[in-house]
């Protein structure tokens, strides 16, 4: 997949079949021309999930993810966002939402669409969490879904992997989220705060990126574009 322009945020932007898409350092994948934003795997509650199985971490990943979530909401004022799927930790994740944060989180769905792709950690979401639900959503003859499906023969943007990336960087071994990027697909990193990072020497994305790909690093400034030559292992 090649660059082919720069958006208004000086990203760089990639065809992914007809579509558009450009990878933006929140770990949202902004969509110009359909003026959308694409997240994937917020994890909205994990730390309290994990504290009722007595692993105690500091109780604000959701702040700090729907805080990320809005920093790029705000930088591209998109029309729809899709978030494709886990973006609920589990089932009983709405439940454990604080006030705040559902009152965040329905001041960022004000004016615009919202589509939850549902995924294997929230097959169900509930009205109560606005917006409408999806297995998948197609645009432009790009199918977004939640895990990468293997047997895909067209275009696919999916998350699900939480892939990752670990290079060399002046001397020392720098581990970050990322996008992997090939000529078919898009996988998305994780967006939530507490969500961990799949390597991408794992076997899991050889079937699906294939040869011709690319890793994008989520650098602290900018994003850092990366020969699959020089990925390191865990």
């Amino acid at each position: 997949m090649n660059a082919v322009a720069g958006d208004i945020t000086g990203s760089p932007v990639f065809l992914l079949g007809r579509l558009a898409v450009v990878p933006d350092l929140s770990g949202a994948l902004w969509l110009p021309d359909e003026r959308t934003l694409v997240v994937a795997d917020l994890h909205l509650e994990k730390g309290s999930s994990y504290a009722t199985r007595g692993i105690f971490l500091p109780p604000y990943d959701s702040t700090a993810t729907l805080a990320r979530l809005a920093a790029a909401i705000h930088r591209h004022q998109p029309a729809r966002i899709i978030a494709l799927g886990d973006s609920f930790h589990d089932r009983a994740a709405e439940i454990r939402l604080c006030a705040d944060n559902r009152a965040t989180l329905k001041a960022l769905q004000a004016g615009r669409d919202w589509i939850w792709v549902t995924g294997n950690h929230d097959p169900h979401i509930s009205g109560a969490m606005g917006g409408d639900t999806a297995a998948t959503v197609d645009l432009c003859g790009v199918t977004l879904r939640h895990e990468p499906d293997e047997g895909e023969t067209g275009f696919e943007i999916a998350g699900h992997l939480h892939p990752a990336a670990k290079v060399r960087m002046r001397g020392r071994a720098l581990r970050r989220r990322c996008f992997a990027l090939s000529p078919q697909r898009c996988v998305m990193p994780a967006m939530g705060a507490y969500a961990g990072g799949l390597n991408l020497r794992d076997a899991a994305f050889g079937p699906l990126l294939g040869q011709g790909f690319s890793a994008h690093l989520l650098g602290d400034a900018r994003l850092f574009r990366i020969d699959p030559r020089l990925l390191l292992p865990d």
